[in-house]
């Protein structure tokens, strides 16, 4: 999150809105309202352009930088904002939802890249623009908000547990395996 970047405005239209919803919205309005050039602006790779182009170097790109895409950040948006969830509670919630997707150990590091990013740059977003708010997640809508912004990053507590259910996690998989490989005549 850049402090003041597309809120240095007046107000700004779309600073409540997901990306993906935005995305969705974009595709729509190709399709329907007969603005095809929005499936262009749709499919533009996210980008700050804080960076300038350089020949033979691929071009910045938000979820590169931050390490995670932005279908997982309105995941992770929603269970803070909505579910209020902390780092151990929402680790157990991506665990549940990714669990055909992502070994316990990658969510555990992606949960904990998510707190570390919000911990870090969550003193941003208690002085925005006003926006128009047309859902519940919106991550800018602070007139409510009244969670603290400092925050130590590192969470050793939260992290710590985080660290032993994914341990669990991992050990409950391998066993189950093992067990699975055992009983199958294939490793005797």
């Amino acid at each position: 999150l850049t402090k003041y970047d597309c809120s240095a405005a007046d107000i700004n239209p779309i600073g409540g809105i997901s990306k993906q919803d935005l995305r969705r919205f974009l595709k729509w309005g190709a399709g329907n309202l007969g603005y095809p050039e929005l499936a262009n602006v749709e499919a533009a790779p996210p980008t700050a352009e804080l960076e300038p182009l350089r020949e033979g170097v691929k071009p910045q790109n938000d979820e590169d930088d931050m390490g995670m895409t932005y279908e997982e950040l309105s995941v992770y948006g929603r269970l803070r904002k909505i579910s209020r969830c902390g780092p151990v509670s929402m680790f157990k919630q991506c665990l549940a939802l990714w669990r055909d997707r992502y070994s316990p150990a990658v969510v555990a590091d992606k949960v904990k890249a998510f707190f570390r990013f919000y911990s870090i740059n969550r003193h941003k977003t208690t002085v925005l623009t006003p926006s128009y708010h047309a859902e519940n997640y919106s991550p800018d809508d602070n007139r409510f908000d009244h969670r603290q912004f400092l925050y130590n990053t590192w969470w050793p507590w939260q992290f710590k547990r985080i660290d032993n259910m994914e341990a669990q996690s991992s050990g409950a998989g391998a066993a189950a395996a093992a067990a699975g490989a055992a009983g199958s005549g294939c490793c005797r």
